[in-house]
C-alpha cells in the first residue's frame, strides 16, 4: 500500500480578480482527493481574514480528510490588492477562486464560509455546476438591525450544511430556521449548544465549541459523500 504524501501549505501567487492579486494559501491535500474546498473568511470590516480562528479550524477539518483547501483574503484584506466592495466585488473574488481551483486541480468543489464568507460563498456557489456542496458556518441572518435576504436559496439544489451557535446574535434561531425552511433538500441545520457567533463558549458554557463544529463538518462529509479520514 502506497503511503500518502503529507499535505503541505503553499502560497498561491497567481490568483487575481479585477481588483488585482489576491493573497491565498493552499493546503495541498492528498493526490487522490475526491473534492477540493474553497473557504471564505468573515467580514473584512470586522477584522476578518483567512487566518480567522473559525476558518482555520474548518480548514483543519477538511484537511483531516486529505481535501485540498484554498483560503484567500478578499480584496483589500492583508496583502490582497483593491478595497472592500460591500459584497459585490467579493463575489467576483469567490468566482475567480473557484475558476482557479477548477483549472488547477480539476476536482469537484465544496464551498464553505464563515459569517460574511458564508453569505458570499452561498451567493456564488449556488447553481455553479462545479460546486457539489455548500457549508455555511455562522450564517448572518439578522445583524445591526437588518435582515439578510436569501431568496436565491430557493433554487439551490446542491447539498447544504448550516452550522450555527444557539447563542449567535447574528443568526437568531427564528431567522435562521426561516432561511433554512426556504431552501430545498438536501440540507441540514445543526445548532451547537452553548456557542456564540465565533463558536466560543457562553458564560453558562464557557469552553470553546470549535471542536464540535469540526465534528459536525466531519459527520456531514462522511454521511453525505461517504468520505473517511
Amino acid at each position: 500500500m502506497t503511503e500518502k504524501r503529507p499535505s503541505q501549505i503553499i502560497s498561491v501567487d497567481d490568483l487575481r480578480s479585477s481588483a488585482g492579486r489576491l493573497e491565498a494559501l493552499l493546503n495541498t491535500g492528498h493526490e487522490d482527493a475526491p473534492f477540493a474546498v474553497l473557504l471564505c473568511h468573515p467580514h473584512p470590516k470586522g477584522g476578518g481574514t483567512m487566518h480567522n480562528k473559525v476558518v482555520y479550524h474548518a480548514m483543519k477539518a477538511f484537511s483531516s480528510f486529505g481535501l485540498p483547501t484554498l483560503r484567500f483574503n478578499f480584496r483589500g484584506v492583508g496583502l490582497s490588492e483593491g478595497s472592500f466592495d460591500d459584497g459585490q466585488g467579493e463575489q467576483e473574488d469567490v468566482r475567480v477562486a473557484l475558476e482557479w481551483l477548477d483549472a488547477r486541480l480539476k476536482l469537484p468543489i465544496l464551498v464553505a464560509g464563515f459569517s460574511f464568507g458564508s453569505y458570499v460563498g452561498l451567493r456564488v456557489g449556488c447553481g455553479d455546476t462545479s460546486v457539489k456542496g455548500l457549508i455555511a458556518l455562522g450564517l448572518p441572518a439578522h445583524a445591526e438591525g437588518r435582515d439578510y435576504t436569501y431568496g436565491f436559496l430557493a433554487a439551490c439544489t446542491q447539498p447544504k450544511l448550516f452550522i450555527s451557535g444557539d447563542h449567535d446574535v447574528f443568526g437568531p434561531r427564528a431567522h435562521m430556521e426561516a432561511v433554512f425552511a426556504s431552501t430545498p433538500e438536501p440540507k441540514r441545520l445543526v445548532w451547537i449548544e452553548g456557542a456564540e457567533h465565533f463558536f466560543q463558549g457562553t458564560p453558562e458554557s464557557p469552553t470553546p465549541k470549535l471542536g464540535q463544529m469540526q465534528q459536525e463538518i466531519a459527520r456531514w462529509l462522511h454521511e453525505q459523500y461517504a468520505l473517511n479520514r
